[in-house]
């Protein structure tokens, strides 16, 4: 008897067909693997581009394609498994033996499932929206099974949990409307001239064409601080022209007020000296 023969309990030619049946399951479960991958994403594609012809909520198109491609590759895993001669009664009972600690290990996971799901049954936000949630701001590009995809002003990409953003806060800028308000705080010492003031910032806003003319411009006269007399001021723009009017309106505070004799003061204390 060789070696060989002694160390795996059997004959030669036993072991070489053994050895050769073994390789022919691993290619055939790897075979599996590679197509079912490759399916799940073709057809997550052309999924995608079936209900984009069919004028399906973008929202909801992402969601299902990701779910799909999940689902085949799960179904793929375990059609692998099975090739290399696990017994699905076998594999069933240790998945259900492991059910209850997989079960806490992915609560988290589950969570954003199921958050994923109530947004999109309740839309608190679709694709396209500018939202803020868990301390993000960005517009939405995406909703997934897991996650919310989130496009910042400065093309910055923010993964959002669904989990955390359904059952938080959430500001949506541009729900169900194209326009949205412009709001500033503007202080002018005390002693300026308010009306001045009042007058140049209207001159502003009539002459920004981005700002709409059919809805009301709000500048009056908000609060009395310690430092200084802050006009509040309101206007109403497009939701795209809203960074642009937000950063010009305050460049030309900052660069016309002086030259109307109006000024911008910083925080400061006045401070009395009595001498007994």
């Amino acid at each position: 008897m060789s070696k060989i023969e002694g160390w795996f309990g059997m004959e030669s030619g036993e072991l070489t067909d053994s050895l050769l049946s073994l390789g022919a399951k691993i290619g055939i479960a790897v075979l599996v693997v590679l197509i079912g991958f490759w399916l799940a994403k073709f057809l997550a594609k052309s999924m995608k581009k079936m209900l984009k012809s069919r004028g399906t909520d973008p929202s909801l198109i992402s969601f299902l394609s990701s779910l799909v491609s999940m689902l085949i590759k799960t179904l793929t895993v375990i059609t692998a498994i099975t090739q290399l001669g696990v017994e699905m009664t076998s594999f069933v009972a240790i998945l259900g033996a492991a059910g209850l600690a997989i079960g806490m290990a992915f609560s988290g996971t589950l969570s954003n499932f199921a958050g994923g799901v109530m947004i999109l049954l309740f839309k608190p936000y679709k694709v396209g929206d500018l939202v803020s949630m868990q301390g993000e701001t960005g517009v939405v590009a995406e909703i997934l099974i897991f996650n919310t995809i989130l496009k910042t002003p400065d093309n910055q990409t923010i993964i959002v949990a669904n989990g955390a953003a359904a059952n938080g806060n959430i500001t949506n800028y541009t729900k169900d409307s194209d326009i949205r308000t412009v709001n500033w705080t503007f202080g002018i010492a005390y002693g300026d001239n308010l009306k001045t003031a009042k007058e140049l910032i209207h001159k502003f806003f009539d002459e920004d064409k981005r700002i709409l003319d059919d809805q009301e411009k709000v500048v009056v006269l908000g609060e009395l601080g310690d430092s200084s007399v802050n006009l509040a001021c309101r206007v109403w723009v497009k939701n795209d022209d809203y960074f642009g009017v937000l950063f010009d309106i305050n460049e030309r505070v900052y660069t016309e007020f002086d030259a109307a004799g109006l000024s911008i003061p910083f925080p400061q204390m006045d401070v009395h000296l009595q001498n007994d």
